[in-house]
């Protein structure tokens, strides 16, 4: 019934810029919480940031001050703006929320299908 769908993914130098987005989508009262994580090959699955509804973030220390996540409320979509990329910054990215459906008084956490990121050194 929920889906989330991530784009902007792809190919990049070193020192450069891409823009993840994640929208939501079914039937959503509230989304509390939205975020990104990262798996690289071989590795485990980390997080990378978060936001709140109220605008709180959270951000791994290895992107802090490169990464900045925000949100878009009405369109139900996350953006997640990455610059100064790094080689080691390679990996699936996967968009993570936990949504209140209509009718529930609960939230329930759900995953995008992920998209590579890649970066060149």
């Amino acid at each position: 019934q929920v889906q989330l769908v991530e784009s902007g993914g792809g190919l990049v130098q070193a020192g450069g810029s891409l823009r993840l987005s994640c929208t939501a989508s079914g039937n959503i009262l509230r989304i509390p919480v939205m975020g990104w994580y990262r798996q690289a090959p071989g590795k485990q699955r980390e997080l990378v940031a978060t936001i709140t509804s109220g605008s709180n973030t959270n951000y791994a220390d290895s992107v802090k001050g490169r990464f900045t996540i925000s949100r878009d409320n009405a369109k139900k979509t996350v953006v997640l703006q990455m610059n100064s990329l790094k080689p080691e910054d390679t990996a699936v990215y996967y968009c993570n929320s936990d949504v209140v459906r209509v009718g529930y008084a609960f939230v329930v956490n759900y995953w995008g299908q992920g998209t590579q990121v890649t970066v060149s050194s």
